[in-house]
């Protein structure tokens, strides 16, 4: 029994942020990405798997699917075999002690996986999302989380309302900011990073209690900035490394 026309207008539907929040489904594919997120809490709502994987996947329900039908649900240009639709939970508002993350109208799919992970990595349990910032149930961002979407809570908000209202010190990543390898950075707070293009709002600024910088250790000064996602790994990595 082949995949149906149905099943094929669902899953490219769900390509689109509103599709996603009308049927409260998101898109995984590759064997790691649905492997990871079969082993935590989410729940699986259709499992499509190509015979060469059957037996990885043999223990849940899986409809077989063949190659050329994969094609045709696949947001990859070289699908790997397995996709599947999981339910989105809903919005956990509870932060934990702790490190917290919040960004600031991040719009890249990558940087924002690639922060999840980073989160995932440096055990930090909450990632706190403007609601501008791109969706992080997005295809590309569920695949370049491979799998750590499941393992750090995520919460979207207005931001400055948080910011605000969080009893404990706020950083922001800013150019002008403490030299962060000069700073002792305590184990609880708010590392906040900004956008791509434009960093982080001055209505955000105001609502921080410190703001830190990445030195450049470079003679030349033709490169501006740093990528949001790898200041993001310095700045986490400083911050676990001198924990009070």
């Amino acid at each position: 029994m082949g995949i149906s026309k149905n099943q094929i207008k669902l899953v490219q539907s769900l390509r689109l942020k509103k599709n996603r929040s009308k049927q409260r489904l998101f898109v995984a594919e590759g064997v790691k990405v649905v492997q990871e997120l079969l082993a935590s809490s989410f729940e699986l709502d259709a499992l499509y798997v190509e015979e060469r994987h059957s037996t990885i996947f043999a223990a849940f329900p899986f409809q077989d699917i063949s190659e050329q039908e994969l094609k045709k649900i696949s947001a990859l240009k070289s699908p790997n075999g397995v996709l599947a639709l999981f339910r989105i939970p809903k919005s956990n508002t509870t932060i934990e002690a702790g490190l917290t993350v919040a960004l600031e109208d991040v719009n890249d799919p990558g940087n924002l996986g690639t922060i999840i992970r980073l989160c995932d990595w440096y055990g930090v349990k909450n990632l706190v999302c403007s609601s501008n910032t791109v969706d992080c149930y997005n295809e590309k961002v569920v695949q370049a989380t491979m799998g750590s979407l499941s393992r750090v809570s995520i919460t979207y908000c207005e931001l400055d309302s948080f910011l605000s209202t969080f009893n404990g010190p706020v950083f922001c990543a800013d150019m002008e900011g403490e030299n962060v390898y000069q700073t002792n950075l305590p184990s609880d707070g708010v590392l906040v990073m900004g956008n791509e293009a434009n960093g982080i709002s001055e209505s955000i600024k105001k609502t921080c209690t410190r703001s830190l910088t990445i030195p450049r250790f470079g003679a030349e000064t033709v490169t501006e900035s740093l990528n949001v996602a790898t200041a993001t790994a310095i700045l986490l990595s400083e911050f676990r490394r001198k924990l009070d």
